[in-house]
């Protein structure tokens, strides 16, 4: 079993650097425990994000054991397996000439290090045609690897230097290794290693990008026998890959459990913003849903009380009532006072932002009690279409309110609630109102 260790002789300079990289460990460690144990996470986000805790799981084990992942990146046939394979000292990867022969990404135990396993991960070809899922997937292994090695076997085209960028990103220390080097002379070599270096600044250290050559292809020799007789044979040269495996190292051995830690501490954090996302979405579809029903009882109320006005002020407290639900989707507690005061901000802005639809609105409710049949019904359903119009205007803006941490921001609740009013088509709004008004009073008594 092979392993590897420091053979730095500054040990105190060593010393500290394995306590700072045993407190990142810690740091990364609890990180990860307290995303898992969340209690807080509703389990319908647990069960959206399944894939991604059962990968969380799995680097809470790769911390605990020590291990370190190294993915191998590049595009089709830039010769990534047979770099591993060289690696690996056996030929363990698939390789083939054909485009696309890695499908799945593979995982298989290289080296024993002090601290656990190293790891190496063979991707897809980043320039698969038709092969988006399986781009997807190389760079998402990329992604969570502690280590990217970024095979090419040219200079950067345009499609590398974006997969770099990308790769880049996510903070991932990334070593280029230039294979295929045999097939050039050694001023063509340091031609491409420095138009290599060139277009990755910025994004890689000069000092790692590499020449490697993970399978030379065969070259005729010619030798003579005693007798003075040539003899023509193919031979393989030996792989170079040396260089390669000292950069490696050299990175492992200085940061190998930091870069495991920010790895971990990375992929904790994507997931938290993750399960954020998720969680705002799941209050907003319940906000949406809350509101329509608030809207459309409301809109019913005032629509069958024939008590000129006073159906206004019963409405009212199904608005204060709204407002207290949308509280407690999200999580943060209003008193009834309070949520009388938000309503009171926000139905004074929509006075002053609407004042001609509440005129209409008195006048359709002082209408109705001076009318019977037929007329109730007419001005009784216009006037519910309003109120259920007026409910939801309420709902968008506490809701806004509450996402905002009980905040109305920098506009402030006349900029808030204007820009709401403009983003609501009223008039759509209005006539989905009337037509479920009229579905729930058409409905025979049971």
């Amino acid at each position: 079993m092979q392993r590897w260790r420091s053979n730095s002789s500054d040990s105190g300079a060593d010393s500290d650097d394995e306590d700072d990289q045993k407190d990142h460990l810690s740091a990364a460690a609890a990180s990860l425990e307290q995303l898992l144990n969340d209690e807080k996470i509703p389990v319908s986000v647990r069960a959206e994000l399944a894939e991604d805790y059962r990968q969380l799981n799995a680097m809470q084990d790769k911390l605990r054991n020590g291990d370190l992942h190294i993915a191998v990146f590049g595009k089709v046939s830039a010769g990534k397996s047979s770099l591993l394979n060289t690696l690996m000292g056996d030929a363990v990867f698939s390789v083939s000439p054909l485009h696309g022969e890695t499908r799945h990404s593979e995982l298989k135990h290289w080296r024993t290090s002090e601290a656990g396993g190293v790891h190496l991960i063979d991707t897809p070809g980043i320039n698969e045609l038709d092969g988006e899922s399986r781009e997807r997937m190389a760079h998402d292994v990329a992604s969570r690897s502690d280590l990217v090695i970024f095979v090419t076997d040219s200079d950067l085209t345009r499609t590398e230097i974006e997969a770099l960028q990308r790769v880049a990103a996510t903070h991932r220390p990334i070593l280029i290794a230039l294979n295929k080097t045999d097939r050039y002379s050694d001023e063509d070599k340091q031609t491409l290693l420095s138009a290599i270096r060139l277009h990755a600044m910025g994004l890689v250290k000069p000092e790692h990008v590499v020449a490697v050559a993970a399978d030379p292809v065969a070259i005729k020799v010619i030798r003579t026998d005693a007798s003075g007789k040539e003899h023509i044979t193919m031979e393989r040269p030996k792989p170079i890959i040396q260089p390669l495996i000292e950069v490696i190292w050299q990175v492992l051995e200085h940061e190998g459990k930091t870069l495991a830690a920010l790895n971990a501490s990375l992929f904790a954090g994507q997931l938290s913003d993750q399960v954020s996302e998720r969680m705002i979405a799941a209050r907003r579809d319940i906000a949406t849903r809350v509101t329509r029903t608030y809207s459309l009882y409301k809109g019913l109320a005032v629509a069958v009380n024939p008590v000129p006005v006073a159906d206004l002020l019963a409405a009212a407290s199904l608005d204060v009532a709204l407002v207290m639900r949308l509280s407690d989707v999200y999580g943060l507690s209003l008193t009834r006072r309070e949520g009388s005061r938000l309503l009171l901000t926000i139905a004074a802005q929509m006075v002053a932002l609407m004042g001609a639809v509440w005129g209409v609105h008195l006048a359709s409710s002082a209408l109705k009690g001076l009318t019977g049949g037929l007329s109730v019904t007419v001005t009784g359903l216009a006037q519910g279409a309003l109120a259920y119009y007026a409910t939801t205007l309420v709902g968008q803006s506490a809701e806004q309110y509450l996402r905002n941490g009980k905040s109305w921001g920098d506009g402030g609740p006349k900029q808030t609630v204007r820009k709401i009013v403009d983003s609501l088509d009223r008039d759509s709004i209005l006539s989905d109102a009337r037509d479920q008004i009229l579905q729930h009073l058409r409905r025979p008594e049971r």
